[in-house]
């Protein structure tokens, strides 16, 4: 039998507050061999993150705890370990690579420093050596450029540079354990799938093994060898990957399996109303150089867009971050300024002032990306919801936007009695039902709905995907859809538009785009996001 890498028996994790004691790991048991990947599985808050970091002893102690159980590393007990003996461990033998690279990353350290600051604790190297060594990693991960990058600071490059820096960072000691937790969650599906191309060949080139936490099972499925289905602090079922897809045995993988959205957006009459309609639509973002700050170039960020958008329609935007969807929203809801035509409800919008917008405002809402940075944590539920309604339904008393509010948490499917709590006591899903009734209660014609289940999971995306279709057929809503996730879009948008740098490369039909892309472009977004086998590396590298 092979020997086991590390062996995880009867771990639980327990956390204290005041007098209460919650646990949200329950004796969970697992172990990972050498060479293996095993993927850890489940929603948010099933206990998949809390227990990886309990490997390295990550947690916040004495906060938190372990009732029972031992963490088996080479044999050695990691639970039972010396903080000095940890930080021997921690960066040489096992790593990590945490979801978002941009709160991983010191934003006051250049790259190089980073990189290097691994490799001179654990290796004992200094200057030039640690220099060489930092330059051969970030080609390892595939940065181009690596000269020029080891200056730059964290802000200074896209999500995908920043996770091939961490990856960079958590191969410098060649580990023989690699913990990725949600590593590609916040990336485009095009750079997704270089980073997970990626991390299958560092994987092939260093034997290394890897526990690989996720929710999205389409990655599993492709890149890992087994398996375990946690839910609720619990592992419910583990396998090997063509076991539990092929034959899952618990209901809750069965749940899980059967929750990506689905079904078809509705069909849309030739012939209702345009509700927005935008021509030649332009966002240059000045460049300014030298003493007297002139303007040498522009970032045409939109350049030359072309849209229609009828009642009861959903428009889909996809493309890479830094495409211009965002912005491209954002000029048609008139919060930025831009060049060409916009139409809204008939009124020529393009031209307006702030205050010109008011009364248009409660016709045209947005729905933000993520609903925990967009409702206030100081208003209750109720307030959030009642407060456009104080500005542009003045006319109504207390009463009337009381009952106005329960409507609309009825309308997203949430109690009304939940309107006396606060932002912080939902989870996800219902904060982002909260964003959509913030929207609804003032009975718009157009929501502008920007990545509003990216940072959901998938269950709870084929819920929000449910509730929005629902009620588009039930106000005749007319949707700007902003996502990089085209399986969303595809079940949401009748029509969609490709953006590459600010432009539009193909659009059309949502069917006929789905089925038979055209442009280079697309097919590559479609083969990453549907993990077809040819990702057209040339095309998404760019």
């Amino acid at each position: 039998m092979t020997e086991t890498l590390l062996s995880i028996r009867d771990l639980s994790v327990a956390f204290h507050q005041g007098g209460n004691v919650s646990l949200a790991v329950d004796r969970v048991s697992f172990d990972i061999l050498p060479g293996e990947v095993l993927a850890l599985v489940g929603e948010s808050g099933s206990g998949k993150s809390v227990t990886a970091n309990s490997i390295l002893k990550l947690l916040p102690y004495p906060a938190a705890s372990h009732p029972s159980g031992q963490i088996l590393f080479e044999g050695r007990d990691l639970l039972a370990a010396t903080e000095p003996e940890l930080r021997k461990v921690r960066g040489d033998d096992i790593t990590m690579i945490f979801q978002e690279p941009m709160t991983s990353l010191n934003p006051l350290h250049t790259v190089e420093r980073q990189i290097g600051e691994v490799v001179e604790l654990h290796k004992g190297i200094s200057g030039r050596a640690v220099r060489t060594r930092t330059l051969e990693l970030l080609n390892q991960v595939g940065i181009r450029d690596p000269e020029k990058r080891l200056s730059a600071y964290p802000h200074e490059l896209s999500g995908g540079q920043r996770q091939r820096v961490m990856i960079a960072m958590a191969l410098a000691n060649r580990p023989k354990l690699l913990i990725a937790d949600e590593p590609t969650t916040a990336l485009d599906v095009t750079v997704q799938a270089q980073i997970l191309e990626l991390l299958k060949d560092l994987k092939g080139q260093h034997g290394m093994s890897m526990l690989f936490i996720t929710h999205d099972l389409g990655i599993v499925r492709k890149f890992a060898d087994r398996v375990c289905v946690m839910t609720k602090g619990k592992i419910v079922e583990t396998g090997t990957v063509e076991d539990v897809f092929a034959k899952p045995q618990h209901p809750y993988t069965q749940h899980l399996l059967a929750s990506e959205p689905r079904g078809e957006p509705p069909p849309v009459d030739p012939d209702s109303p345009v509700v927005m309609e935008g021509k030649d639509i332009r966002v240059w973002f000045p460049i300014k150089a030298g003493f007297m700050r002139r303007v040498v170039d522009h970032v045409k960020a939109v350049d030359g867009v072309d849209l229609t958008l009828r009642a009861g329609q959903t428009l889909g935007v996809v493309g890479e971050s830094g495409s211009g969807k965002t912005t491209l929203g954002l000029a048609l809801a008139r919060l930025i300024a831009s060049r060409g035509r916009i139409a809204f409800i008939g009124n020529e919008i393009e031209n307006y002032s702030f205050r010109q917008m008011r009364p248009l405002r409660d016709k045209l809402q947005v729905v933000f990306q993520d609903p925990y940075g967009s409702l206030s944590p100081r208003m209750s539920v109720g307030d959030i919801i009642a407060e456009g309604l104080k500005v542009h339904e003045r006319a109504l008393s207390a009463d009337e936007r009381d009952e106005r509010v329960a409507w609309a948490l009825g309308e997203v499917g949430l109690d009304t009695a939940t309107r006396w709590r606060y932002p912080h006591e939902f989870s996800g899903g219902q904060r982002q039902r909260i964003a959509i009734a913030r929207a609804m209660v003032l009975k718009p014609r157009f929501v502008m709905l920007d990545e509003p289940t990216s940072a959901l999971d998938m269950t709870v995306q084929a819920q929000v995907v449910d509730l929005l279709r629902d009620l588009q057929k039930k106000h005749d809503l007319a949707y700007l859809f902003i996502s990089h996730d085209l399986k969303v879009v595809k079940a949401l948008a009748n029509h969609v538009i490709v953006m590459r740098l600010g432009k539009v490369v193909e659009e059309g039909p949502a069917e006929r785009i789905f089925r038979a892309p055209r442009e280079d472009y697309t097919r590559a977004l479609m083969a990453a996001a549907f993990n077809l086998e040819a990702v057209e590396h040339e095309v998404i590298g760019q």
